[in-house]
């Protein structure tokens, strides 16, 4: 049994060709491809050989979990997203084995806190590191007077002045949400005036570096930031937009395993649910170990949305729910929550029935699906 993506390869790849060129041309320098978490449901392995063929010269990952998987498929900077602290003990352990091995210089860690930039300043040395400033999305980062006393900071300076830190950029982390049209440039324009500022007056050895790190732009916004800040080479993180921007090129499918005409108040399954009226009982691939009814919240902020929330909610809680699957055009109802590896359907007053092997497509969130196999063609 499996639960299969397949990716029309000569789209996909037209789709990342537009997507780098796009990036390049706005920000004046090369996209640095996100591959995080599940790999955004292709897998890490392929995005990083991926992003590879595409020249990237930079990648980004999202924990220093995530880094082995990656840095034998890749070569250049490895920026790890999630800030380092070290009193994060289980992420500090992993940091410290990452420091032991010998493609740790490509290792670009993030940082958002002076006690976390003090604690590597005072280290061995030798670390690379992208200071995060506290954006609208208020998750991590260094407010701008912090910022600045951190810049000021003695210890900073003579670690810097000795090689044991090297400051890579500052990093801005932007909501996907805009408050206003402009509101992204605007921000980005703001903190990159800072770091222009401080950077342009820099004393001494290992000046910060003219980086500004960027993320969730569009190309107009990007060639905004690029032209009011011409002294700062401008970076732009893209993950989604790269990987799933197309979805006409990717089609999630499972495969139908059994298909079992079924009397009615006949019972099924493991919670013996009653059949209905010339329904017909289909089995498919695909369940809760590949991310079949499993999601992430939904970002309900309309009362239309809120609607369709309450309106779900009430059928799921009379033990109703509808599939990802679709057959014969339309999307079917689970007979019951989905197993780990298969999904059970309802089908009724069908006049055409599945057959056991055939393709079912799949309407699934990507970065909370795992498949059991992708195929390129």
């Amino acid at each position: 049994m499996s639960f299969t993506l397949h990716i029309h390869g000569e789209k996909w790849q037209t789709h990342l060709q537009s997507v780098v060129k796009a990036v390049t041309s706005a920000s004046g320098s090369s996209p640095v491809p996100v591959i995080k978490g599940n790999g955004y449901g292709l897998g890490q392995e392929l995005l990083a050989a991926t992003a590879m063929d595409l020249g990237a010269d930079t990648i980004a990952v999202g924990t220093v979990f995530e880094i082995e998987s990656v840095v034998s498929i890749t070569q250049g900077d490895i920026v790890v997203l999630q800030p380092f602290d070290p009193r994060d003990s289980g992420a500090a352990a992993k940091w410290w084995e990452i420091g032991e091995k010998f493609y740790s210089g490509r290792i670009i860690r993030t940082v958002s806190n002076l006690e976390a930039l003090i604690e590597l300043a005072t280290g061995a040395g030798g670390v690379r590191v992208i200071l995060e400033a506290r954006s609208s999305m208020l998750r991590f980062g260094f407010t701008e007077p912090e910022l600045v006393g951190a810049l000021a900071n003695s210890e900073i300076r003579s670690a810097l002045a000795v090689g044991r830190i090297f400051i890579e950029g500052l990093s801005v982390h932007l909501p996907i949400e805009r408050s206003a049209l402009d509101s992204h440039a605007v921000e980005v324009m703001r903190w990159a005036g800072l770091w222009e500022a401080e950077t342009a007056v820099w004393e001494g050895y290992s000046p910060p570096a003219p980086l500004i790190w960027v993320s969730h732009c569009t190309d107009s916004e990007l060639a905004t930031i690029r032209q009011s800040v011409s002294e700062l080479i401008v970076r732009m993180r893209v993950g989604t937009r790269l990987w799933l921007g197309d979805r006409s090129a990717l089609s999630a499918y499972g495969t139908v395993l059994a298909v079992h005409p079924v009397a009615e108040g006949v019972k099924v399954g493991y919670r013996q649910r009653s059949a209905g009226k010339n329904a017909t009982l289909v089995v498919v691939s695909g369940g809760t170990a590949n991310g079949i009814g499993l999601s992430a919240p939904s970002p309900t902020s309309s009362l239309r949305q809120r609607v369709t929330s309450f309106g779900i909610g009430a059928l799921d809680a009379t033990g109703r729910a509808m599939s990802p699957f679709k057959i014969g055009g339309k999307q079917r109802w689970f007979a019951e929550p989905p197993h780990q590896h298969v999904s059970m359907l309802w089908l009724n007053n069908e006049s055409v029935l599945p057959q056991i092997g055939d393709h079912i497509s799949a309407e699934i969130r990507f970065t909370t699906t795992r498949f059991d196999s992708i195929s390129i063609s």
